[in-house]
């Protein structure tokens, strides 16, 4: 459904004698079948929520391109890409600052509806109060005001804002994070249920390799800005073979502790994204670099199960 190709995104930073640019991601080529779930996942500060951004058109590509169904975002004119919004979606991270706390939830789910101009305003109430229920709240809160809902149920508000317009494509970037566990569990089943029910395709971004492992077909790691392991989700999580897959899943939480693996600890902090490393990016913290990663660029190699490593 959807596809990137050696996508990238600088931002200029510093001031006016000293300006040079931020890479917040560099050469990324990862696709999102129809119904299907891809996880990114990495450590704050990876490019995760960028990808997320530039897939829906938020922010314009640097270098390379995103592809809707063969369209180039790009290129496509206000017209077409007024239909293509309505088609790509985002479910925020912040379920509180992402609503108006001056309109009523009814009021900002409906905003699709006007803007789109898909129900008349004699229906708009029924399809308000249907969303609600889809995404399992009371048809009556349409009425009520954010500050009168906990985070849990504000999820779910934004969930419903983000379907209301009948997306083939969503971003969810982080959707849990801010949530209690507990909480978190609901919101990821809901999540689940409204992808088979709906047959959504899905980039759902996280740092949580638990949370990804439950709801993803697919998983890429991403590491300052490129992605440094792709591949389905058992093959990722059974036999991690770049050095940073393995250090993120032996310091991922487990219910069973005698089945996990020995601790890697990494050396340092990630660099930055405006001096990377020449080379692998992840050199400067592999356990197993080699001289040679510090003139090679490593290509992101495999074919169901890819890895950009020269030593694996």
């Amino acid at each position: 459904m959807i596809t990137t190709e050696h996508l990238g995104k600088s931002f200029p930073i510093g001031g006016l004698f000293n300006r040079h640019a931020l890479h917040a991601v560099r050469d990324v080529s990862i696709t999102v079948g129809r119904g299907e779930t891809l996880g990114l996942v990495g450590e704050s500060g990876s490019g995760k929520s960028t990808v997320g951004r530039l897939m829906l058109g938020l922010l314009p590509a640097t270098t390379g391109r995103v592809l809707f169904e063969g369209q180039d975002l790009a290129a496509a004119r206000p017209a077409q890409m007024r239909t293509l919004r309505r088609r790509l979606q985002l479910v925020f991270q912040d379920p509180y600052a992402s609503l108006d706390p001056r309109r009523t939830i009814g009021a900002q789910i409906a905003d699709a509806l006007v803007i789109h101009k898909l129900v008349s305003p004699s229906f708009r109430p029924a399809r308000v109060a249907a969303l609600l229920d889809q995404v399992g709240l009371a048809p009556d809160h349409a009425a009520r005001y954010p500050h009168q809902f906990s985070g849990g149920q504000r999820q779910r508000i934004g969930i419903a804002r983000a379907l209301a317009s009948g997306p083939d494509f969503l971003v969810a970037d982080e959707p849990v994070s801010a949530l209690d566990v507990s909480v978190q569990a609901q919101v990821l089943a809901l999540l689940a249920g409204l992808r088979a029910e709906l047959g959504l395709a899905m980039l759902f971004i996280s740092h949580d390799l638990p949370v990804v492992r439950h709801l993803a077909d697919r998983v890429a790691v991403m590491y300052l800005g490129r992605i440094m392991e792709e591949g389905p989700v058992k093959a990722v999580f059974a036999t991690p073979r770049h050095p940073y897959t393995q250090a993120l899943l032996s310091a991922a939480p487990s219910l069973h502790p005698e089945r996990r693996r020995a601790r890697t600890l990494l050396q340092g902090d990630p660099p930055s994204p405006a001096n990377p490393p020449s080379g692998c990016v992840f050199r400067t913290r592999c356990p197993i670099a080699a001289p040679a990663c510090a003139s090679t660029i490593p290509a992101l190699a495999g074919l169901t199960h890819r890895v950009a490593c020269i030593r694996v």
